[in-house]
């Protein structure tokens, strides 16, 4: 028997292809029903992958051996996960972002459907099973706190996938770190990643621009630079082009992004189309360079706004505008969350090679990737990965 601890889409995913290949499964997770944090992504859209390019694809994930990602999302690509979706009977699209959705926008749907199918199936599911620890042998023996009590149960093979530390309300929470620790696994600390940043701004600020975006944007942390859409919040910012520098930020000493409110132009344009304007520059630069209200509200406020005297020192802070930031926002409110079991702990099926038999998929391990359907795939790829790890395994013992 192969048991699965934890019942979102890793765990799901590794369900599907442990049963497909013959073995008895049983997926056992802390909430009342399966799939909590694949609901709550799906509140968006549910993203579930992206349209392009492998090389590219793969690009966009951290943490693991060179050529590791590229290896798991080709076994399980974006085309593959959009087929499985169609055998469920859910229809995707490709948005003009290269994003995939279901037709449906929603997640709902799609999962009702999905545990439907791995029950026919032969899956067995028990919920409201926290993991507490374990006996590592042959068979393995878990053990549980249930709403009964305590419970055991043993396996021939364990696949871990609990998730991260990020919206703890959905039972990813991380808890699983101490017993996993206490087995001699090494693990990095968990940290929050796809999450807002806190930069301090001043109550004038706020007062003019709190909720207000900053579209068409490109800004730079260290060596890395994304473009996209920000959003002035009460506590920083907020939106894709900081998620994607997040892992930037986390190295610097000190905090920063360089931010472009005008990409389009290079200095020289800009300072052409303010003219001969001499006084009120940054007024006169909010009609001509169609600054945002969110823009203008930054540069107003900003620290070094008196050094900025002639059209080219303000062009060329429009251009790299720096915003101190502070810390990231707490992991409880991060979308999702990097560190978990260290890659020197795995074999090359995912199996921690100090525990034979008990395999690891998902954010439990130490990986990040942005969003935009990265996240996603790589819970499917990894799960499909450790399952056929486990499959072998069995196979061989």
């Amino acid at each position: 028997m192969i048991a699965i601890i934890g019942g979102g889409p890793a765990g799901l995913r590794a369900a599907e292809v442990a049963v497909a290949g013959g073995a008895s499964v049983t997926v056992y997770d802390a909430k009342a029903s399966m799939g909590r944090k694949f609901l709550v992504a799906g509140g968006g859209g549910l993203n579930l992958t992206k349209h392009e390019p492998p090389d590219r694809f793969a690009g966009n994930y951290s943490g693991g051996p060179d050529g590791l990602w590229r290896e798991l999302i080709s076994e399980f690509d974006p085309d593959a996960l959009r087929a499985w979706a169609a055998d469920l009977g859910v229809e995707t699209f490709v948005a003009t972002s290269k994003r995939v959705y279901p037709k449906e926008m929603k997640a709902a749907p799609l999962l009702r459907r999905w545990v439907q199918r791995l029950r026919r199936s032969g899956v067995k599911f028990a919920t409201r099973h926290r993991w507490t620890g374990m006996r590592a042998g042959k068979p393995t023996l878990l053990f549980f706190d249930v709403r009964e009590g305590a419970r055991t149960a043993e396996a021939d093979a364990v696949i871990f996938a609990m998730g991260g530390g990020s919206w703890p309300e959905t039972g990813s929470d991380g808890a699983w770190v101490w017993p996993l620790a206490q087995s001699g696994v090494e693990i990095a600390p968990l940290a929050p990643t796809n999450c807002g940043w806190e930069a301090g701004w001043p109550a004038a600020l706020l007062a003019d621009a709190e909720g207000r975006p900053l579209k068409n944007i490109r800004a730079r942390a260290g060596n890395q630079e994304a473009g996209g859409e920000l959003l002035i919040t009460k506590y920083g910012l907020e939106g894709g082009v900081i998620y994607q520098l997040g892992i930037a930020l986390r190295a610097l000493e000190r905090p920063a992004i360089e931010i472009d409110f005008k990409p389009s132009l290079d200095v020289g344009r800009l300072v052409e189309k303010l003219g001969t304007a001499k006084r009120n520059l940054l007024a006169e630069a909010r009609q001509r360079w169609r600054l945002c209200d969110g823009a203008f509200a930054i540069l107003s406020h900003h620290p070094d706004r008196d050094a900025w005297r002639s059209a080219e020192a303000l062009a060329r802070a429009v251009k790299g505008c720096r915003v101190a930031l502070r810390d990231p926002r707490p992991i409880a409110e991060a979308i999702s969350s990097a560190g978990g079991v260290r890659w020197s702990q795995l074999d090359e099926n995912l199996m921690v090679e100090q525990l034979s038999g008990v395999f690891v998929a998902g954010e439990m391990i130490d990986w990040e990737a942005p969003t935009g359907g990265y996240l996603m795939q790589g819970c499917f790829a990894t799960g499909t990965r450790a399952a056929r790890g486990a499959l072998e395994w069995l196979g061989s013992g």
